[in-house]
């Protein structure tokens, strides 16, 4: 059973940073792409950051490009997103996501998906 727990969400002034956490079990971060999604509340779910099974290439969403960064630790089964220079707009439940695809031409989630974590960025 596949389970991915994510954590270091919480409350961060405009142009302050966090880095959240994403810990699995039951799968093999090594093979698999790894994302972060995130949602606003009345937006739909959005991709934040992607990384291929390789981990040879990385996709962001325009509006944190430069800001943020995705990386992993497959030995520790965890991903990461550090987010720097955090916006108000950056505010949303952020979900690590595993299975899907990352490439250059294209993105998709996969079947796995964390609790979420929250992130609210206001002074």
């Amino acid at each position: 059973q596949v389970q991915l727990v994510e954590s270091g969400g919480g409350l961060v002034q405009p142009g302050g940073s966090l880095r959240l956490s994403c810990v699995g079990s039951g799968i093999t971060f090594s093979i698999n792409a790894m994302g972060w999604y995130r949602q606003a509340p009345g937006k739909q779910r959005e991709l934040v950051a992607g990384l291929s099974r390789g981990g040879s290439w990385t996709s962001y969403a325009d509006s944190v490009k430069g800001r943020f960064t995705i990386s992993r630790d497959s030995a520790k089964k965890t991903v990461y997103l550090q987010m720097n220079s955090l916006k108000p707009e950056d505010t949303a439940v952020y979900y690590c996501n595993a299975g899907g695809t990352v490439t250059a031409a294209y993105v998709a989630p996969g079947a796995y998906w964390g609790q979420g974590t929250q992130v609210t960025v206001s002074s």
